[in-house]
């Protein structure tokens, strides 16, 4: 019996331009499903989009602010146009910030709630409703293992992920009657190209050092890969993961556990 397929089976992606969504996106394909990449770069978007296809896959393209009501609207009517149904969400698209209390402008945090709050909520306002009508799908979000512990200078983006994850056992209680699982994912650090373009503005001439330097604040001695990410997203939208719903499933090397 081969295992995690998605075949027929129609998902979306947030944010699957780079790093954890596009490993998302590229692993779903991969197992059979039908990926609409929601994506607000339009270049990186349709490369991925493109590399999916040329390697096999099925991928669409939608260029989408998850941030905006509206376009998350249109996005998702371009998918009904194209598909019957909706089987997976992978909430995935969000923005970081580095700041405490203090420093935590009203601008940043509303940038930060936009995207990575209210983002999450337009895109599940969207696919519940879908998911009802054809009985049931799988909601996979992205959250942070900031939920669980204080990580330093991240006072916005911590709160969000917090709520992104609130988000996902809510929803789990809610809609468990109508065949909806809903989990999150809360990963360590990943080497996403946000880490290399970070530390290269915040520490020039001192990349490698730096990179050394967080890699082993996890206690398995590196950074996940965007991969290693996915392939849980991958089980939990799958029918191996079906006695599974309202939980969040931390992925940081031992960095909480261990650490404690």
């Amino acid at each position: 019996m081969a295992l995690f397929e998605l075949n027929d089976k129609v998902a979306v992606v947030t944010g699957g331009g780079s790093g954890i969504g596009r490993s998302c996106a590229e692993v779903l394909s991969s197992q059979g499903a039908h990926v609409f990449l929601f994506e607000l770069n339009a270049s990186s978007g349709k490369e991925v989009a493109q590399n999916i296809r040329d390697t096999g896959g099925q991928c669409t393209f939608v260029q989408c602010d998850v941030g905006d009501q509206e376009s998350v609207r249109q996005a998702f009517k371009s998918l009904d146009k194209k598909s019957g149904t909706l089987d997976i969400l992978v909430n995935n698209a969000g923005v970081s910030h580095i700041g405490n209390l203090e420093n935590t402008t009203e601008e940043a945090m509303d940038k930060v709630f936009k995207v990575n709050v209210k983002g999450a909520f337009y895109c599940l306002s969207e696919a519940v409703p879908r998911m009802k009508k054809t009985g049931g799908g799988r909601i996979v979000n992205i959250a942070s293992s900031a939920v669980w512990v204080g990580i330093s200078d991240r006072f916005a983006y911590s709160m969000s992920k917090a709520a992104v994850a609130n988000m996902s056992l809510t929803v789990a209680k809610d809609y468990v009657n109508d065949n909806i699982q809903s989990n999150s994912i809360s990963p360590g650090r990943v080497h996403t190209p946000f880490v290399d373009q970070y530390l290269a503005r915040h520490y020039p001439g001192q990349e490698a050092e730096m990179f050394e330097k967080l890699s082993k604040t996890q206690p398995i001695g590196r950074m996940a890969s965007p991969d290693e990410i996915a392939y849980l997203a991958l089980y939990l939208s799958s029918d191996e993961s079906g006695f599974i719903t309202g939980s969040d499933y931390i992925i940081d090397g031992g960095m909480i556990t261990l650490n404690t």
